[in-house]
Formats: C-alpha cells, sequence, structure tokens
C-alpha cells in the first residue's frame, strides 16, 4: 500500500477574485499551469486536466494546458480527467496524446470517458440518441489505435479505417484509462478492453465501490487479460482547520449541487447533506490531519493504485486552492503513506 500514487485532478472551475467576481477564463487557466508546477515541486505523481464546455469551466482543451504543464515541469504524470471521447475523434486523440507524450519525455496519459455534461454533443454535431454506441465505437477504435500497428476498422459513427497508421508514434506507449461513474457495465467494458479504471466517487461512502473493483477483478480474469491499475478521483479542498475547509467550500458545493440539480432534475440539497458528504461521504473536506484520515480510510477498503484530490472548487479564491495543494503535498500525503505503513 505504500506504493500508491497520489494526484490532484481539476475540472478547471471558474475562480473568483478578492470581491466575489468570476475571474477571466485565461486566468484562471493560467492559473491551473501554475498550480500543476505546484504540484511537481511537492513530489505529487499526477496532475489531471478535465474537458468541459460551458462556461463555469475554462478548460476545453485538455491537451493545450498539459502540454503548457509539461514544459514547466520534470516528473509529475499529466492526463485529461476526462477527454470526452463520445463526442471527439480517436485518431485525434491519439495523436493529440501521443505529442503530448513527446514533448513531456513519456509523461501522457489518456483518461477517456463520456463526461459528466453533454454540451459536446449539440457543439460538434452529434446525436444524443447515438450516446451509448458512439462511445463503444470510438473506445474500440482507440484501443486499435494504441497498439501504434496498422489498424482496419469499420463501424457506424465515423469513416471506416484501412491499413491506417497514425503519429507520431511513442516511444513506450501511452498509459490510458477509462473513467467511470460507477456502472457496472462501464466497468466490464474498461476492463474488456484492458484500459485502467478511473473511478470518480463524487457521491456517497467510498465503501458502496467496492463491488466495482472485485466485478473489474473478475472481468479481467473472464477476458484473460492483464490486471490493470485502479485509481480513484473525490472531490475535497484542505485547510488549517475543519471549520475552515467548510467555509471555504459550502457556498459554491451549494451553489453547483442547485445548478446541477435544475439541469439535470435532482431534487435540490437537503439541509445536512453537505456536511454528511463531508462526515460519511465523497467530500474530502477538512484539516490536513481530517483529510488524511479520510484518505487513509479508503484507501484500506479499496484496493486501488492511485487517489486524486479533485481540488477545484466553485466560487473560491484561487489562492484558497494553491494553500490546499501545498496542504495536500506537504502534509496530507505524507501522513496517508505513515497510516497505511
Amino acid at each position: 500500500m505504500t506504493d500508491i500514487e497520489f494526484g490532484l485532478d481539476t475540472f478547471g472551475g471558474v475562480t473568483y477574485d478578492a470581491a466575489g467576481d468570476p475571474l477571466p477564463h485565461p486566468q484562471v487557466i493560467r492559473d491551473i499551469v501554475d498550480d500543476a508546477v505546484l504540484a511537481d515541486d511537492l513530489g505529487l505523481d499526477f496532475f489531471g486536466v478535465g474537458e468541459h464546455h460551458r462556461p463555469d469551466f475554462a478548460v476545453s482543451s485538455p491537451e493545450m494546458v498539459l502540454a503548457a504543464i509539461a514544459s514547466r515541469t520534470e516528473r509529475i504524470r499529466l492526463g485529461s480527467a476526462v477527454t470526452v471521447l463520445s463526442s471527439d475523434d480517436p485518431v485525434r486523440v491519439f495523436e493529440r496524446f501521443s505529442t503530448l507524450d513527446a514533448v513531456s519525455n513519456g509523461r501522457a496519459e489518456i483518461v477517456a470517458g463520456r463526461g459528466s455534461f453533454i454540451e459536446s454533443f449539440p457543439l460538434f454535431g452529434f446525436d444524443l440518441r447515438q450516446y451509448e454506441e458512439l462511445f463503444e465505437e470510438r473506445l474500440d477504435l482507440l484501443s486499435q489505435l494504441l497498439t501504434e500497428e496498422p489498424v482496419t476498422w469499420q463501424g457506424n459513427t465515423r469513416a471506416a479505417l484501412t491499413e491506417q497508421r497514425v503519429f507520431p508514434t511513442t516511444v513506450g506507449g501511452l498509459r490510458t484509462w477509462v473513467g467511470v461513474g460507477g456502472s457496472p457495465e462501464s466497468v466490464v467494458r474498461t476492463a474488456r478492453y484492458g484500459f485502467g479504471l478511473f473511478l470518480a466517487i463524487i457521491g456517497g461512502p467510498a465503501a458502496r465501490f467496492a463491488p466495482y473493483l472485485n466485478l473489474f477483478t473478475r472481468a479481467q480474469d473472464q477476458y484473460g487479460v492483464a490486471h490493470q491499475p485502479v485509481a480513484v478521483h473525490s472531490p475535497g479542498l484542505v485547510a488549517e482547520t475543519d471549520e475552515k475547509a467548510r467555509e471555504i467550500v459550502h457556498d459554491g458545493w451549494l451553489a453547483m449541487r442547485t445548478r446541477m440539480g435544475q439541469e439535470r432534475g435532482w431534487p435540490p440539497p437537503a439541509v445536512g447533506d453537505f456536511e454528511r458528504e463531508i462526515e460519511s461521504g465523497a467530500l474530502y473536506v477538512g484539516s490536513p490531519e481530517t483529510v488524511a484520515t479520510k484518505i487513509a480510510t479508503t484507501l484500506r477498503t479499496l484496493p486501488v493504485n492511485r487517489f486524486d484530490l479533485k481540488y477545484d472548487q466553485s466560487m473560491v479564491r484561487h489562492g484558497m486552492l494553491s494553500q490546499s495543494i501545498k496542504l495536500y503535498g506537504s502534509q496530507v500525503v505524507p501522513m496517508v503513506k505513515d497510516m497505511l505503513a
């Protein structure tokens, strides 16, 4: 368990200035690059950047941001969180990440997924009625492209390929994961293609996801593929005290949950939901000791290879996120390693 990796993920959420006004997207993107440099300096293992196409998130092209990060970092691995594969082209995905792998000297990773938002479908002209078919076909094609051998492929959602190679090639291949929200079908599909499982735990206790990891192991055995790594990703923020951390996160969490509920037909947050998610759910919010204890409990419960803290929060200042990263890297991670050892 002492070999577990620790990373950070961001969706590129828009941060706020001291007056409570949202910062412009260009500034948010530059701040994300600085965050990754800080994470590299702290010795963290992975930095993931999400893809969104809506005003409350600044990053629509993770690979561009990751390339900028690659030029200023030395060792930290860099990937998406996630690349919305359903509305992208697998050939272009491979080409962009193999290019990122070159400029980062072999540090690029793909985390492919369907994403938690659907804005990219109308934006790029895709039919939501093909939601499942688009992802299945594109994942199948990506799996073949990753062999870096000539590919012959045919499907219903893009042009066929005949003995086609893609470039640039890589030296050691591209480590690839599938981001999964918790459906058994997605877990089994990830196993079938031989990808790593990147499990997003964004609500409820971590223990309820243990059956998915057991399913992943059984499915890999059934398909006769080598066992692949598992990562978990959960939102959180670290501050000097529990009270300070909750104060920083609460208003933005409430606003985001309410907005998402209105968009997706969820009921509004109930009184006590925020506190329950911190105390027994998927929010890793608190002092270094509190967050470290919760992460260690999760890692004892779930046999995973990497824990990523999704560190950006709604309606907060960037300085608070920077401080959270510092505390996570310098205090939380060492404490977790000691607890596990």
